[in-house]
């Protein structure tokens, strides 16, 4: 092995031993399949490992990790490749993408996952045991880095709190090589660090996470024109005012690109688009909806009655990758003189460089703290404030200036953190987690990796 200007360079020899302890594929810069083993959703990520182990088991896993660590090595693990993070290279990338076995035990209402699966994986057998994870707006993320990231479910988090807070047990690989399994009763340091640390402890390879009675929900999306922006704007905190645990609410302000990838109806547009979830009764979620509706017709209506496993339909993300950078900020309240900076962001939003400004409903059983509860920043807050901007680098620099400056209006109402699914890629562990959490998760990883292997796409924890 040699190191030049920070690059790593590995001998044919020492890939090839990795290679012959791995049933999955090991990929060095130039191979074949190299660049396809590091691609990540996010277009924008790019990373340039030194070697690319593309785990088939948690064997390949240990092996990975026992050879960085052998060689001093830096870690990075990789799903699906969603949330940006710093450029790094230099590094050894585990992939888990092969990694999609979802196990759904009905009697004890516990999915086992994965850590290469995605939420599709997940939602499908289960709602098949009349059951439903604390799953995320998408149904091509990651289960395993969602969760690890807090877990904010659009649908059943308000009902039943942080996806994190309901893992069961969890499978992870730590920078020994070893092989943990790990729960509240089995290292139950390790089990909160990694509810939140995500990778900063070692590779997960599965997770035992908590599954709902869940089988419908009312909800969907309405697409208001331009015109209507400001008024749902001031209509959303009239919505969610004194709303029950069961009803979850967000708006998104949408700057539809005109290409044909996008339908018609709503290509080269400026829309609101406002998402609701209903777990109660029909004409209770009419009811509570009714200041939207009293709005006008919408572009777009979806809202109805729909079987859980119809959830993309709500937030209707998109399914291809594509190059972006986003932000986000919490906030503790949403006073009229917050819903004016938004209203006055939707102005400058308009037909620009901004893609998407989300405003998000929380509270409900997310601000409970259970005794063993994980180190979730956004407990204290009452809204998500998200955005991201998407194009050629010229386009998202510009966009994230402008996007940036509406994040910072917000800041007189911010809880000065940020939720950790939604940080930016200039983030740190210190914009994620509480002051008293990071120094619990610096000891932490100072016990498990002291020497900071696991520094790699992750809101790196540094060892106390």
């Amino acid at each position: 092995m040699t190191e030049h200007q920070g690059r790593i360079t590995l001998g044919d020899d020492i890939v090839a031993e990795l290679a012959g302890r791995t049933a999955g594929s090991v990929f060095a810069p130039g191979d074949a399949g190299y660049a396809e083993a590091i691609a990540a959703f996010n277009l924008r990520s790019q990373q340039r490992p030194c070697l690319v182990v593309a785990a088939a088991g948690a064997a390949d896993v240990q092996a990975a990790v026992a050879f960085a660590a052998a060689h001093d090595i830096p870690v990075g693990v990789m799903a699906t490749g969603h949330q940006p993070f710093p450029t790094a290279e230099g590094f050894l990338l585990v992939t888990t993408s092969a990694m999609r076995t979802v196990e759904i035990d009905a009697e004890r209402a516990v999915a086992r996952v994965g850590a290469g699966a995605r939420w599709s994986d997940v939602v499908e057998p289960a709602q098949e045991a009349g059951l439903a994870p604390l799953n995320g707006s998408s149904p091509l993320v990651g289960a395993v880095g969602f969760t690890l990231g807090g877990g904010l479910s659009p649908f059943l988090g308000r009902s039943f709190g942080w996806a994190a807070d309901h893992v069961v047990a969890i499978e992870v690989v730590t920078p020994d090589g070893v092989l943990r399994r790990v729960s509240a009763e089995a290292e139950p340091e390790l089990f909160w660090g990694l509810r939140g640390g995500r990778s900063n402890f070692g590779v997960v390879t599965e997770l035992e996470i908590g599954l709902f009675p869940v089988a419908s929900f009312y909800g969907g999306g309405i697409f208001f024109p331009a015109e209507d922006v400001e008024a749902v704007l001031r209509a959303f905190p009239e919505v969610v005012r004194d709303a029950p645990n069961a009803f979850t609410c967000s708006v998104a302000l949408l700057n539809f690109p005109p290409v044909p990838e996008v339908p018609e109806l709503l290509r080269g547009r400026f829309l609101a688009h406002v998402r609701v979830t209903h777990l109660g009764p029909d004409e209770e979620a009419e009811k509570l909806i009714a200041p939207f509706r009293a709005i006008g017709t919408g572009v777009l209506d979806t809202v109805g009655r729909h079987p859980y496993g119809a959830f993309a339909l709500v937030h209707s993300d998109p399914a291809d990758p594509f190059p972006y950078e986003d932000q986000g900020t919490l906030l503790a309240e949403l006073p009229a003189k917050a819903v004016e900076s938004l209203v006055e962001s939707a102005q400058v939003a308009a037909g620009g460089l901004v893609t998407v400004l989300e405003i998000r409903h929380l509270g409900g059983a997310l601000t409970v703290r259970p005794a063993d509860a994980s180190p979730v920043a956004a407990r204290d807050a009452e809204f998500s404030v998200w955005g991201a901007t998407v194009g050629p680098p010229e386009v998202v620099d510009a966009g994230m200036a402008m996007l940036g400056g509406m994040i910072e209006r917000l800041s007189p109402w911010s809880t000065g953190l940020t939720y950790m699914n939604f940080a930016g890629r200039g983030d740190r562990a210190e914009d994620v987690f509480t002051a008293a959490d990071l120094e619990r998760l610096e000891a932490l990883k100072g016990q498990y990796d002291p020497r900071n292997l696991f520094r790699v796409n992750n809101h790196n924890i540094a060892p106390e």
